[in-house]
């Protein structure tokens, strides 16, 4: 007596209790499992954070998956790739290459944050929001492209203290701006408190 098993998309008929039945059962459970491991959350959010004018061209960009686009060129395709879909939607949530993307305008900037594509786009949100309220702070809320470039070095540092090696670190923006040690009625970050700062990043790291 035979009978149909489907593995897949592939078809076998097999007889009942051969070892060959066996054998297909077995590599079903271990493929199905497989599945469900791949699918456990991970403390690694964020592959990816990039900034790009409203031409599409990169202004800040952070990889933290070496895999997952490990040449300049690769990353840069995949930013306009990323950038052909979403200038003109209205959304804010993009499926793209097997990655999850969030991200806003404004004016003529565009942030984005990549996760893959198991990814909780709530906590994706929660870190696009926090780096856009934040920067915008620095910016004294001119969130454009002119003042973004002049003030790089703060914004390098925020999105460090947001994100360590795609682990998210702080999704509040109050927070953010107080470990970057700059407050509304202060002057635009100066090379002194930056320097300050990535002093004290690597005394931490060191010990």
């Amino acid at each position: 007596m035979c009978s149909w098993f489907q593995v897949g998309s592939a078809r076998c008929v097999t007889a009942q209790g051969s070892p060959r039945q066996h054998r297909v059962s077995t590599a079903a459970a271990v493929a199905a499992e497989m599945d469900s491991t791949s699918l456990e959350p991970s403390l690694y959010t964020v592959k990816a954070v990039f900034i790009l004018d409203n031409d599409g061209n990169r202004l800040l960009s952070k990889y933290y998956d070496t895999e997952l686009y490990p040449t300049m060129k690769e990353q840069k395709n995949f930013e306009n790739n990323v950038f052909s879909k979403t200038h003109k939607a209205d959304n804010e949530i993009a499926f793209l290459e097997g990655m999850t993307i969030v991200y806003k305008s404004s004016i003529d900037l565009f942030f984005y944050v990549v996760g893959s594509a198991q990814e909780n786009e709530l906590m994706l949100m929660s870190v696009l929001n926090c780096l856009f309220d934040s920067i915008s702070h620095i910016l004294r809320k001119n969130v454009e492209r002119r003042c973004l470039l002049d003030n790089m070095e703060g914004v390098f540092l925020v999105v460090d203290e947001i994100i360590d090696g795609g682990v998210i670190l702080e999704s509040d923006s109050q927070q953010v701006l107080q470990k970057v040690n700059y407050r509304a009625d202060d002057n635009p970050l100066t090379e002194q408190s930056v320097a300050q700062h990535l002093t004290e990043k690597l005394a931490l790291t060191t010990n």
